[in-house]
């Protein structure tokens, strides 16, 4: 029997482990970092098809609600699992002939890749080349007419005041209409009405100034850039006392 006590400890620890050497490390966090990010990419392209999606604001058509230069989050369940109302603020794709072309931003090769992949997972606001923002007026079947004795608009003969989001100063409309909206398609309005070219003044384009809900992409319900424009975009109760339906899938 051994009675070194060193010998004894040394048999007792047994082989030193391996040592890792700095490029396997190196090589372990370069994998691991890639791997996140596949998943963050993943995962955000899911929100961004199913879920959420963020938008910027290229115009002055809605303000005072949102201004030129913000971005807001869509939320794709509405119309779907949630109905749309009147007064909810939605993202639709152009009818057809709404939107004039404008100039595509002025970007390198290099920018131009790298913003188009972080616009498709969701990272980056669609641009509003072909989509266009509005609240809804009008749901499938409802009568939407402007302007009553009081210079308001009117819903199924329903008076609607809607002090609580118009621009400041605007008129409810300077165009007098009077509409019943076909099944499947809404009528929209921009809050600041003089200088949104909205329902009123896209009745000779395709679908008669109406926007199918099929071509909603989904219901914005929060101002998110810049931090001092932060919001909630609910939906108003300036509606609650127009009779018929009161939400459309």
């Amino acid at each position: 029997m051994s009675t070194d006590p060193d010998a004894d400890a040394s048999a007792q620890e047994g082989p030193p482990a391996p040592r890792r050497s700095p490029a396997g490390g190196v090589l372990a966090a370069v994998k691991e970092t890639v791997l996140v990010v596949a998943v963050a990419l993943v995962v955000s392209l899911v929100v961004k098809t199913f879920l959420l999606q963020a938008f910027f604001i290229p115009s002055q058509s809605m303000e005072r609600t949102l201004d030129i230069g913000d971005r807001v989050v869509v939320s794709k369940l509405s119309p779907g699992p949630f109905e749309l109302h009147r007064g909810d603020v939605v993202v639709f794709s152009d009818p057809g002939g709404w939107l004039t072309q404008s100039a595509p931003a002025q970007r390198g090769p290099v920018g131009t890749v790298v913003a188009e992949a972080l616009t498709f997972v969701g990272l980056l606001p669609e641009d509003s080349d072909d989509h266009l923002i509005k609240r809804v007026v009008g749901l499938p079947g409802d009568r939407v007419a402007c302007c009553d004795a009081s210079g308001r608009v009117s819903v199924n003969d329903t008076p609607v005041d809607e002090g609580a989001y118009l621009f400041p100063g605007a008129q409810p409309s300077e165009q007098p209409f009077d509409v019943v909206v076909p099944e499947g398609q809404l009528w929209v309005m921009g809050d600041n009405r003089a200088e949104s070219a909205d329902s009123r003044y896209n009745r000779d384009k395709p679908h008669g100034g109406f926007v199918p809900v099929d071509l909603v992409v989904g219901r914005a319900y929060a101002v998110v850039w810049p931090v001092g424009h932060w919001d909630w975009l609910g939906t108003p109760d300036d509606f609650d006392d127009v009779s018929g339906a009161s939400g459309t899938k």
